[in-house]
């Protein structure tokens, strides 16, 4: 009965071996027709983006199930995430300077603003005082340099969504005190979900094939970085580390006691990799943790949590810390992983549906979970004020209000909040475009002293509204609340009809 067991096992499993290779082999022929349509002067990028999807297929046919085995996972040792405090207190050297001309600050700049309802890169929605998340950036990194007299250049990663209008508007910044420099992202073909075919029929991307391709993820950076020749300059130019993070977190700043410690480790041992966590809050139990796996750090995300275990997984008790996405990461490391074919990434396999209702998938790698190729890798647990990201209009009420402050494009919380928390803000549909969110407020309300912040149905904020603790407003289908300019609620439940006429 085992062997007949046994025998019907690897009979089945040669069976899928056989399937397997069919499909690649499917697969290769379609991209080889689809590359058999570029011009000349786009075979070469063209080529390299293919090539580097097949690897990923290949990967993606290879693996079954969640990749992680949940029995595997355990807490990470103590001395591998260090707090904040501990390397803030060894304070900075004299010679600053010369730590910072090391440093290159990498955006992640390949999103669309669509989720908030505006068209083009994300990067140039306005957040404060007219100025936009590239804008904000800019000026951090010009009075770093103007401060320090030093030459740290901004680089964003753009991808092919984002690229034109990023370069249109980068002419702006030609007389700021910062060179900044583009690289692309790969552009894969999106693939149907029953054949496992992809949709694009040739090269272009634009009209009716912008649904065929897409942006792989933020964890092509290393393969795209490496292809575009922009990372041997760099390091050609003495440059040592990048600081990366997503271009919508506002909290990302260039921290220069996380920098000193990278450069002049306490032990004399430099870290390839460093990942700045978070303590994890209710509102944050999606967010990827670090744990210990096979004696390495690994960033474990929910997408690779089996499914029994979700809500252990999501518990603030058992895993108190996330990924803020802000990662140190050495130079000559992502250039010798690179060039060994050693950077090991999960497969994140995103479904999609696109407009005419046909079901795709995207296959996709996140920057954080190459954390465990690199050596030496730390973990270090900084004040949540790091983390501040903008992902939809709640939280840009939150960054537009009396809460932070603006200083050379860094916000801070202002020190009239009495509490280090920020406010839970929930806007409600009609708020989630940005252009429809700015015509509700006539202005900012004064937010410092407000717990919590609820929103539903039509309503609008008339000019200079206060509010404060628990304040919750909900207009039923078809009426309509205009909070009236002056008014301070605090503490209120406001339902039903309330229109202020004037007279």
């Amino acid at each position: 009965e085992d062997l007949s067991k046994a025998m019907s096992q690897a009979g089945s499993s040669q069976f899928q071996e056989v399937i397997r290779q069919e499909l690649e082999y499917s697969m290769k022929v379609e991209l080889d027709k689809i590359l058999a349509t570029a011009h000349s002067n786009e075979i070469e990028h063209t080529k390299k983006d293919l090539e580097g999807f097949k690897k990923l297929f290949h990967r993606f046919l290879q693996e079954k199930g969640p990749s992680v085995d949940w029995g595997k996972i355990q807490r990470p040792p103590e001395d591998s995430i260090q707090p904040y405090e501990k390397i803030k207190a060894r304070g900075l050297p004299d010679n600053i300077a010369s730590v910072l001309n090391k440093l290159v600050v990498v955006k992640l700049n390949g999103g669309l603003g669509t989720s908030m309802g505006c068209k083009g890169p994300k990067s140039l929605i306005g957040v404060r005082n007219e100025n936009t998340f590239l804008d904000l950036t800019v000026q951090q990194i010009e009075h770093l340099n103007k401060s320090y007299n030093t030459d740290v250049p901004l680089v964003l990663m753009n991808s092919f969504n984002t690229d034109d209008d990023t370069k249109k508007i980068l002419q702006k910044y030609s007389h700021s005190r910062v060179k900044i420099y583009t690289f692309n992202q790969s552009r894969y073909p999106r693939i149907n979900k029953e054949t496992l075919l992809p949709i694009a029929k040739d090269v272009s991307y634009s009209g009716e094939n912008t649904e065929c391709w897409y942006p792989p993820g933020h964890g092509d950076i290393y393969a795209s970085f490496y292809n575009s020749g922009l990372l041997d300059n760099l390091i050609a130019e003495g440059k040592e580390y990048i600081f990366v993070s997503n271009i919508d977190n506002l909290g990302a700043t260039v921290d220069l006691y996380i920098l000193n410690h990278l450069m002049n480790p306490p032990n004399g041992k430099r870290c390839e990799f460093v990942m700045e966590v978070t303590n994890k809050t209710r509102a944050d139990v999606k967010g990827g943790t670090l744990t210990q796996y096979e004696n390495k750090l690994r960033l474990v995300e929910i997408a690779q949590v089996p499914k029994a275990h979700v809500d252990e997984f999501k518990s603030v008790s058992k895993f108190k810390i996330f990924n803020t996405n802000n990662l140190w990461i050495a130079l000559s490391a992502i250039k010798r992983l690179q060039e060994k074919n050693a950077i090991d990434m999960e497969i994140i396999v995103n479904p999609k549906t696109l407009d005419g209702g046909l079901n795709v998938i995207q296959l996709e790698t996140a920057v954080g979970a190459a954390i465990k190729s690199f050596e030496n890798s730390l973990g270090i647990n900084v004040p949540r004020s790091r983390f501040l990201p903008v992902k939809t209009t709640s939280d840009l009420l939150l960054v537009m209000s009396n809460l932070y402050s603006l200083n050379a494009g860094s916000l801070t919380m202002s020190e009239k909040r009495e509490f280090p928390t920020v406010p839970l803000v929930k806007l409600g549909s009609s708020f989630t475009k940005v252009q429809d969110y700015l015509r509700r407020f006539e202005s900012i309300p004064d937010m410092l002293e407000l717990d919590h912040l609820t929103v539903s149905g039509d309503v609008t904020f008339g000019k200079n509204v206060s509010l404060k603790g628990t304040v919750i407003i909900i207009a039923n289908h078809g009426d309509r609340i205009d909070i009236p300019a002056g008014a301070l609620l605090e503490n209120k439940i406001v339902s039903g009809n309330l229109r202020i006429l004037d007279h």
